[in-house]
């Protein structure tokens, strides 16, 4: 599969001169490495490359670099992709938060002593053709590409503890995934993936019910 250019920007965004790009390692195709460490640029989903990361961690520091784009314009094209239809700016602003849509999947990945993560906050543009080969919710239009406007920030997180501070403060002892998603401003859904993450990686620890919805405490 060709390499996408998301994946090609954040790549040459990320490389620092001395790196050595697409290297086989362990019969795999790492996509930086500088020195000991193993970077890895994944835009899509975690579990693709789960048994990838954790091999490798075996015997090598790896970092998982993921971006999730704050701000999105999505451009309309033809068909053929050579003529512009429009551009829009979508509603929907990404946030930190988003990641554990992904982690939801590999949360042990996280308490690996040679694993660590690193997300990038950026501004993209979305590639939609009008060639009838997408779902019907976008009416047709296929997604051919995504582009790398600016990165925005970036996170590090280098052990399970750093993720506590994503945990905002005033959160009640014990708290709900209701209290958390009221307190975060997301949906109960991604609540109830920050608790299962959070809990996997023993950041936080359950603390008994309340009625029908489990208690958590954060853990020092």
């Amino acid at each position: 599969m060709p390499e996408k250019s998301l994946h090609a920007a954040l790549k040459h965004w990320y490389a620092e001169p001395g790196d050595e790009i697409e290297q086989r390692v362990e019969g795999y195709i790492v996509d930086i490495v500088r020195g000991e460490l193993l970077i890895e640029i994944q835009t899509r989903s975690f579990s693709a490359i789960r048994r990838k990361l954790a091999t490798l961690a075996e015997h090598h520091p790896v970092r998982l670099v993921y971006p999730i784009v704050q701000d999105k314009w999505i451009v309309r094209m033809s068909a053929d992709g050579k003529t512009r239809i429009g551009r829009r700016k979508s509603p929907r602003r990404g946030r930190i938060e988003d990641v554990f849509e992904e982690l939801v999947s590999v949360p042990g990945l996280l308490a690996l002593p040679n694993f660590t993560l690193e997300l990038l906050l950026v501004q993209a543009e979305e590639i939609r053709r009008d060639d009838g080969r997408g779902s019907w919710r976008r009416k047709g239009w296929s997604v051919h590409d995504h582009r790398l406007l600016e990165v925005l920030e970036r996170r590090l997180f280098l052990t399970p503890a750093d993720f506590r501070a994503l945990l905002p403060a005033g959160l009640p002892a014990p708290f709900t995934t209701g209290d958390l998603a009221a307190a975060v401003n997301c949906s109960r859904d991604l609540a109830q993936k920050m608790a299962y993450c959070l809990r996997a990686m023993g950041t936080i620890e359950v603390a008994g019910k309340r009625r029908a919805a489990w208690l958590y405490l954060v853990r020092r």
